[in-house]
């Protein structure tokens, strides 16, 4: 593929609700633009898009994909990203690559929780916009009720320029308004053109195309003062100027274009691609955040005539290496050349250089500013920026949602901890929104995503890609354990006698609550009782026995041990003996302290719909939680502030979700120790005893 010109390329991010065609529109796209020959099904695990093996056998989007194209003059970056809430992390990146966001919307299903996402996501990053209507062949489409609930969630702004006619619920033609034609589409493709003046686009409603036409009118005339007037004066705009005022409401951020297309055909795909090439080219996109080598803050444009600067923005890692997904920001990326890892300084070299049609890889000879690559072999992973080492700038990174749904690792196979954790680094350079971490109390390998599917994949991944099997558990929870009240002096004797010489050692301490999280030892012998070189081996015997307590064995916190005194003997006294002798008055002297169980306490912050603050509220209270605050987030959220103990945690994160149909998010931190409720004493201990009974 040859290089292309800034001015001709157009980075296109295809987003929305799961299941609302994205992909079927990538592969419709594809096909009206000669690149393929035939369009596949995601159900039959043949597109374009969607290649990996977990995807074809899931019949859905989890990965970012690009279909890299040339299209007459232009090249066209198709970047297809998951509708799903679990993989979001790709969504997040393509909207990061691509300048024009197009939201697809089923006419069939409508308006989702993932339009809504998808848009306020795309206006907060500044892109434009556009709504692509798919499924219009579906017997059960409602293209004008869809319209009406894109005009009701995003304002006056959603402007239709394709529209179908509707006749007796069942799509007939496509009309575009700014041509008023209509378009009749055989099987292939092809359509016939005729005037689409007075046709009645909706017969169940008697919707004309000359009544959609004043919508339109309305929002060219918003793009300049003489349009505005010429419409006030209630004269007919012409074609090249409704053209024309299309555009630049698109570009200016005017009017949000609406579209419609079939996928099966494909209809309509082909006026689509026609004004796609209209979108504003990347050098019209906003300023990059990003950071100089001093440190200070600045904004980087698109320019092709400024030194080279690139980002990763996505990595895709196997056993054999990676590829790198980049999007050139300035100047030319060229293969053979040396670039600086501004958020490393070390230096990374440029090999070949690769555009994607899915999985296929396309070599090119160069790649200029606002372009989107594959460059293999880098050490640079997802979030870093490659510059010319004249003008070495870091870029702002991608934000990621939390990994909030936590799971256990278990290796399947006896040796296999040390594959998974260097099989998971792999996936973890691909997928920022995973983290994998030791709970130093519990010791286990916590895996920390999205949701339930979004793991269930990563173990696929494991499977599939570096031959690993892992089960994935609830987490226990990090009780401790800790004393209420001082004690009186406590004895702890050991003596024995095996032949040879004896075992004595016999220490007299007192235990008392402190607020220390670690063993306080301390020592008042008077008439040296017990030798002071013993002093170290009683402190070390107290040390191992705060490690398990007394109720449920788990770690001991908060108390005090002060040695009083003791006795010895010349002969059978030894540390090991002394050490011993400790942890006996340790196991009695917890006993006699009225020992508790302690556990540990979260603060959550959770944002959620205004409508579902009773139901979040009421359901805090279930998991024993104290809400200490609500206050307004904004785009009618509320934020509930509450502290919650963190064995009631572990699936709020699905519990959400489907409360708050996805629009909810939260954080949720560990905050401080309390005590555990009597009556759930019992099951803690049993649940917590098992839990080491299956461990051994």
């Amino acid at each position: 593929m040859k290089t292309i010109d800034t001015a001709k390329i157009k980075n296109i991010v295809l987003t929305g609700h799961s299941g609302c065609g994205k992909t079927a529109l990538a592969e419709a796209l594809l096909y009206r633009a000669g690149v393929i020959d035939r369009i596949g099904k995601a159900a039959d695990g043949n597109t374009v898009c969607d290649y990996d093996a977990e995807e074809i056998k899931r019949k859905y989007s989890i990965n970012l994909s690009l279909a890299n194209f040339e299209y007459g003059d232009f090249k066209i970056n198709l970047i297809d990203v998951p509708g799903l809430l679990d993989f979001a992390a790709a969504t997040n990146e393509g909207l990061f690559a691509g300048d024009t966001v197009v939201i697809c919307v089923s006419a069939k299903s409508g308006v989702h929780v993932g339009t809504v996402k998808a848009f306020r996501a795309a206006v907060k990053q500044g892109k434009h916009i556009l709504f692509v209507v798919t499924k219009i062949d579906d017997p059960n489409q409602d293209f004008y009720g869809t319209l009406n609930a894109l005009k009701e969630n995003f304002g006056a702004k959603v402007c239709p320029v394709i529209v179908p006619e509707i006749a007796n619920g069942q799509f007939k033609s496509l009309v575009h308004l700014g041509r008023m034609k209509s378009y009749t589409y055989d099987k292939k493709g092809a359509s016939v053109a005729a005037d689409a003046n007075g046709i009645t686009l909706n017969d169940k409603e008697g919707i004309t195309a000359d009544d959609m036409l004043s919508g339109l009118s309305e929002a060219v005339a918003e793009t300049s003062d003489d349009l505005m007037e010429k419409f006030f004066a209630e004269e007919p705009f012409t074609q090249e100027e409704i053209t024309h005022g299309i555009h630049e409401a698109m570009r200016t951020g005017v009017a949000y274009p609406v579209f419609t297309v079939s996928c099966t055909n494909p209809a309509g795909c082909d006026l689509l691609l026609e004004f796609l090439k209209y979108m504003p080219d990347p050098t019209s996109a906003g300023a990059y955040s990003a950071e100089d080598s001093t440190g200070k803050a600045v904004d980087v444009k698109v320019d092709p005539a400024a030194p080279v600067s690139a980002f990763v923005f996505r990595t895709v890692a196997d056993p054999f290496g990676k590829m790198s997904f980049i999007k050139v920001i300035t100047g030319t990326l060229k293969p053979d050349t040396d670039l600086v890892n501004a958020s490393t300084g070390a230096a990374e070299h440029i090999g070949k250089i690769f555009t994607m049609l899915g999985k296929k890889q396309i070599e090119v000879e160069a790649a200029n500013a606002g372009d989107i690559v594959i460059v293999t072999k880098l050490n640079a992973t997802t979030g870093d920026s490659l510059c010319a080492a004249e003008n070495v700038v870091k870029f702002a990174p991608v934000q990621y949602p939390n990994p909030t749904y936590r799971m256990a690792v278990k290796a399947t196979a006896q040796g296999d901890e040390s594959k998974i954790g260097t099989s998971l680094a792999k996936l973890l350079e691909e997928d920022k929104s995973l983290s994998y971490t030791l709970d130093t109390t519990t010791k286990e390998r916590i895996l920390a995503g999205l949701g339930d599917q979004h793991l269930d994949v990563v173990k696929a991944k494991l499977k599939t890609k570096f031959n690993v099997d892992i089960l994935l558990e609830e987490p226990k929870i990090a009780y401790k354990e800790t004393i209420r009240k001082k004690t009186d002096k406590v004895q702890g004797r050991h003596k024995k006698q095996s032949g040879g010489h004896g075992q004595f050692g016999d220490v007299w301490i007192e235990f008392e609550p402190t607020d220390s999280d670690s063993l306080v030892f301390e020592e008042k012998i008077f008439g040296g009782s017990v030798p002071k070189n013993f002093f170290p081996a009683i402190e070390k015997g107290l040390q191992e026995s705060v490690e398990r307590g007394v109720l449920a064995g788990c770690p001991v916190v908060g108390i005090k041990a002060t040695l009083l005194d003791g006795s010895y003997h010349p002969v059978d006294s030894s540390e090991m003996a002394f050490k011993i002798a400790a942890s006996l008055a340790f196991k009695e002297g917890m006993k006699q302290a009225s020992p508790i169980m302690l556990e540990p306490i979260g603060s959550l912050a959770v944002s959620i719909p205004d409508d579902k603050t009773g139901d979040i509220m009421g359901n805090l209270s279930t998991r024993r939680g104290r809400v200490l605050g609500m206050e307004p987030a904004g785009d009618g959220m509320t934020t509930i502030s509450a502290e919650v103990p963190m064995r009631e945690m572990h699936d709020f994160t699905m519990y959400l979700r489907q409360v708050a149909k996805g629009m909810g998010e939260f954080t949720f931190d560990f905050l401080r120790y309390e005590q555990l409720p009597a009556n759930l004493l019992d099951e803690v201990v049993a649940s917590v005893k098992s839990s080491a009974g299956d461990e051994e």
